[in-house]
């Protein structure tokens, strides 16, 4: 189901720059019993990219209120907000762009993410590598083709998500799931500054570890730091939080920091 501008609608025109250049952004919600999980940082999330992206000033209240509305008796399911320039300027140029399109979707919960929970996931490592962009960096807008190549890639194996790695060999995240891997107390998530898409959940974990008996580090390492984890775990505001059995070559068995985090996630 899709509303555009406040409007039950699926038609989109021709003209809006989210079609035309993927200008714009967008956040991805759970729903749980008619409530939509981590509803002001989504919002917190658009405000900031919208203003990063340099585009004009859009109705949060309306947008807010739409996605409440998309949540309404709903037990379990998703809600997805995208915030596009709307239609107007020549070529690349955003000038005359004074009103950005609001498009919210409802769909149902992926049913998958209940069974990885109990069972964990392998993560293959993707042939395609992100691009270093430092200017959008974290952002989650709309020009998400790199990921439709890694996901096109992760059709091909038997794994359930993709370690991906930036042009300098470093690990970023995964197609569509921030990365942490566990070492004895200390615990280690990949850099976002020169690219990837700094997720709602990965926020949330990180709230979490700075109040426990876990030290964070956010760095940039190679795939091969992984080899000697004891640990490692994915997330994203779906999931919400996902063991990995397998990475690449390398298996792992505890669920130490996954058993603390999950009743909180």
């Amino acid at each position: 189901m899709y509303w555009i501008n406040g409007q039950q609608h699926d038609a989109l025109a021709p003209s809006d720059r989210g079609l035309q250049f993927g200008d714009g952004c967008f956040t991805t919600a759970r729903i749980v019993e008619g409530k939509i999980d981590l509803l002001p940082w989504h919002i917190e999330r658009m405000q900031q990219a919208a203003q990063r992206l340099l585009m004009p000033a859009a109705d949060w209240l309306a947008l807010e209120r739409e996605m409440v509305h998309a949540a309404e008796s709903i037990t379990l399911g998703v809600v997805k907000a995208i915030l596009t320039r709307g239609s107007g300027g020549r070529g690349y140029s955003p000038h005359g762009c004074e009103h950005p399109t609001r498009i919210i979707s409802r769909s149902t919960y992926p049913q998958h993410y209940l069974q990885w929970r109990e069972q964990g996931i392998r993560l293959a490592v993707s042939p395609v590598a992100l691009a270093r962009n430092p200017l959008l960096a974290g952002l989650k807008h709309l020009n998400r083709l790199e990921q439709v190549l890694i996901r096109a890639h992760l059709d091909q194996t038997n794994a359930e998500e993709a370690l991906v790695l930036d042009t300098s060999g470093m690990l970023v995240e995964c197609c569509a799931a921030n990365l942490f891997w566990r070492k004895g107390k200390a615990v280690f998530t990949p850099n976002l500054d020169q690219a990837g898409v700094a997720g709602l959940m990965r926020r949330r974990v990180i709230e979490l570890l700075a109040g426990s008996e876990y030290q964070l580090h956010s760095v940039s390492e190679p795939l091969a730091t992984l080899a000697d984890a004891d640990e490692v775990l994915v997330s994203n505001a779906l999931m919400p939080l996902l063991p990995v059995n397998e990475a690449h070559s390398w298996r792992y068995h505890s669920r130490q920091m996954y058993d603390f985090l999950r009743p909180h996630c």
